[in-house]
C-alpha cells in the first residue's frame, strides 16, 4: 500500500533534500528553533499554525497555499475539529481564494452539526468586513445544515444570499424572492425592514403590483410599530432602542406608502394613488428626527409634491404642466422620471409637447448618448425608467409620423430592457411596435435591431442555462 505523506513528513523530506538543520532553517523561516523542533519531533507533536505553515512555505520557495491540502488534517488532528486552527486557516483560504479547501473544511466540520452556529458567526464576520462574495460558501453551508427551519440563523443566511444575488436579471430576482420570502418573518426586526423593502422592489420592477403592495404593507406595519415603540420610550424617559439598519427608519416608513402609491399609479388607479401622498409628505414635522432623518424627510416632501403633480398630469390636467416642468428643472435627478410622466400623458390624451421636448432637448440628447454606456444607470429602477421613457417617446414620434426618430428611440429602449432580462414586459412591447413600423426603418436601423435582439436571446440563454 502506498504511504500517504503527512505535512510533517513532507517538510522533513524538504529539509533533508536541501541540507537544512533545525537551526539553519529557523534562521531563514523566522520560526524559533525549539518551536520548529517541537512541531516535528515532540510526541505528540506541537500543532502547526497556518502562519507558521506560510512561513515554512515562503522559506522553501513554494507558492502560497503549498501543503494546504495536508494542512486540513492538522485542523482535524485525531479526527476532532480544532477551531483555533480551523478559523485562521479558513480566513487565509478566503484571502487566497482557495474555495476547494474551504469546501473540504466545511464538509468535515458539518459532520458535527454543533459547528453550524460557529460557521454562521464566521460568515457574519466576513459580511461585516465587506467580504460579501467570500461569505457566500459559509452562508450556503448554514442553509444546507441548519436543523431548525424557524431559526433566526437560517433566516439571516437566506436573507444574505438573497441580497447578494440580486442583479439586473429581473426574472431571476423573482425566483430568488420566492425562495427567500418564507423566511422573512423569522428575521430580527432590523433585517425585516430591509428585507420587506427589497422584496417590494423586486416585484415593483416586474410590475407585479399585488405582490409588491403586499410587501409594502408589511413594511409599513413594521415601521409604524417600531416608530410607536420609540415614541413610547421617549414619553416614559426610557432608552430608545435604535436598530442597525441599512437606512434611516423614516425611509422604511415613507417608502411603504410611496411604493403602494406607485403601484396603484402603474395600474392606472390615479385617484387611489393620490390618497397615499399625505402619509409621506409631512414627515419633516416629526420632532424626533435627527439630521439624517430631516434630510430623508425633505426628500419625501419633494417626492410628494412631484407625485401629486405627476398624478394630476397623468389624469389629463395639463394646466399643472408648467408647475411640474419648473419642479423637475430645479431637481435634475427627477428630469428622466418627470419627462416620462409628461410623455405618457401626451400619448394617452393626444397632447402636443414639442415645446417641452425642445426645452429639455439637451437632457434628452444626454440620455440618448448613454445608449452605448447603459451601465451608467446603476439601478434596475433607473434602467427601467430609461427604457420606458424611450418607449413612450418612440410612440409619440410614431403618432407624429416621425419614423426615424421613433425607431432610434425604440432601439434605446430595447437596449436598456435587454440589460434587465425583461423579456416579459418592455421587450415584448418594443418588438411588437417595431414589427408594426418595420417598413419605415432604414437598413442601418434594421441591422441594429437584429443585433440587439440576438444579444437579448443570447443573454436569456446564458441566464436560463
Amino acid at each position: 500500500m502506498e504511504h500517504t505523506p503527512t505535512i510533517r513528513s513532507k517538510i522533513e523530506t524538504e529539509l533533508k533534500q536541501r541540507g537544512y538543520s533545525f537551526s539553519s532553517f529557523s534562521k531563514i523561516s523566522g520560526i524559533n528553533r525549539g518551536t520548529f523542533s517541537a512541531m516535528l519531533n515532540s510526541n505528540p507533536p506541537k500543532p502547526i499554525s497556518v502562519r507558521q505553515m506560510d512561513l515554512i512555505t515562503q522559506a522553501l520557495g513554494y507558492p502560497e497555499g503549498w501543503l494546504y491540502e495536508l494542512y486540513i488534517e492538522e485542523c482535524f488532528y485525531e479526527g476532532k475539529g480544532h477551531w483555533k486552527r480551523i478559523k485562521p486557516f479558513l480566513l487565509r483560504c478566503v484571502e487566497l481564494g482557495r474555495q476547494e479547501f474551504i469546501q473540504k473544511v466545511l464538509s468535515r466540520l458539518t459532520e458535527d452539526l454543533s459547528y453550524v452556529p460557529t460557521i454562521f458567526e464566521l460568515a457574519e464576520e466576513l459580511h461585516a468586513a465587506g467580504k460579501e462574495k467570500e461569505s457566500v460558501p459559509f452562508y450556503e453551508c448554514v442553509v444546507e445544515n441548519e436543523r431548525y427551519y424557524h431559526s433566526e440563523r437560517l433566516a439571516i443566511s437566506q436573507y444574505r444570499l438573497f441580497s447578494y444575488s440580486l442583479s439586473k436579471d429581473l426574472e431571476n430576482n423573482c425566483q430568488l424572492a420566492i425562495k427567500f420570502a418564507p423566511f422573512r418573518k423569522n428575521l430580527p426586526e432590523n433585517h425585516q425592514l430591509d428585507a420587506f423593502l427589497k422584496l417590494a422592489n423586486v416585484y415593483f420592477q416586474v410590475y407585479d403590483c399585488e405582490t409588491a403592495i403586499q410587501y409594502a404593507k408589511e413594511l409599513g406595519v413594521l415601521a409604524t410599530n417600531i416608530y410607536q415603540q420609540q415614541v413610547q420610550a421617549r414619553i416614559k424617559n426610557r432608552e430608545v432602542k435604535f436598530l442597525n439598519t441599512e437606512r434611516h427608519l423614516i425611509v422604511y416608513y415613507g417608502q411603504a406608502y410611496l411604493m403602494q402609491g406607485n403601484m396603484l399609479e402603474k395600474q392606472g388607479l390615479y385617484e387611489k394613488a393620490m390618497g397615499f401622498i399625505p402619509f409621506y409628505e409631512d414627515l419633516i414635522d416629526c420632532d424626533w428626527l435627527d439630521e439624517l432623518g430631516m434630510l430623508e424627510a425633505r426628500k419625501f416632501k419633494m417626492w410628494a409634491k412631484a407625485n401629486r403633480l405627476n398624478l394630476e398630469i397623468l389624469m389629463g390636467d395639463m394646466t399643472r404642466l408648467p408647475a411640474y416642468v419648473e419642479l423637475i428643472r430645479k431637481n435634475p435627478q427627477e428630469i428622466l422620471h418627470g419627462l416620462l410622466t409628461i410623455m405618457e400623458s401626451a400619448n394617452n390624451y393626444n397632447h402636443s409637447i414639442d415645446d417641452i421636448l425642445l426645452l429639455f432637448e439637451e437632457n434628452i440628447n444626454e440620455f440618448r448618448d448613454l445608449r452605448t454606456n447603459i451601465s451608467y444607470y446603476h439601478t434596475n429602477y433607473n434602467l427601467m425608467t430609461y427604457s420606458h421613457f424611450f418607449l413612450e417617446i418612440s410612440r409619440y414620434y410614431f403618432n407624429k409620423g416621425s419614423y426615424s426618430e421613433a425607431i432610434d428611440s425604440m432601439l434605446n429602449s430595447l437596449k436598456a430592457s435587454s440589460q434587465l432580462n425583461d423579456k416579459a414586459y418592455y421587450i415584448k412591447s418594443i418588438t411588437l411596435l417595431f414589427e408594426k413600423y418595420k417598413d419605415h426603418s432604414t437598413h442601418e436601423q434594421r441591422t441594429e435591431y437584429e443585433k440587439v435582439i440576438k444579444a437579448v436571446e443570447c443573454n436569456i440563454k446564458q441566464m436560463t442555462s
